[in-house]
């Protein structure tokens, strides 16, 4: 049963940066997307970025585009986001999920996180001005 674990989560300045950590076990994730989703307080949850099994598919919605950066260590079966030029609208728990369909694209970041089967317990990020 794969089971993913999200870190790197934090208090940062206007402006700062972090990197999200998203350390999968349980199976490998050289099979599955992976997308980074987000939800803030009084709000529902959105997505933010997916990554194909492959690397080579990735989508980004537009209010992170240019700002995040999400990779993959296929060794560390590990998937990171950076994020950089935080603001106090990026605040929420983030959270990451696996899809072995290997869907990836900005409609199922939308619309679809449901096609996502595996879920993180997520972490914290605070963006303050």
């Amino acid at each position: 049963q794969l089971q993913l674990a999200e870190s790197g989560g934090g208090l940062v300045q206007l402006g700062g940066s972090l990197r999200l950590s998203c350390a999968a076990s349980g199976d490998t994730t050289d099979y599955y997307s992976i997308g980074w989703f987000r939800q803030a307080p009084g709000k529902e949850r959105e997505g933010v970025s997916c990554i194909s099994n492959s690397g080579t598919n990735i989508h980004y919605v537009d209010s992170v585009k240019g700002r995040f950066t999400i990779s993959r260590d296929y060794a560390k079966n590990t998937v990171y986001l950076q994020m950089n030029s935080l603001k106090p609208e990026d605040t929420a728990v983030y959270y990451c999920a696996a899809d072995p369909s290997n869907y990836c694209s900005e409609y199922v970041l939308i619309y679809e996180s449901y096609q996502y089967d595996y879920w993180g317990q997520g972490t914290q990020v605070t963006v303050s001005s």
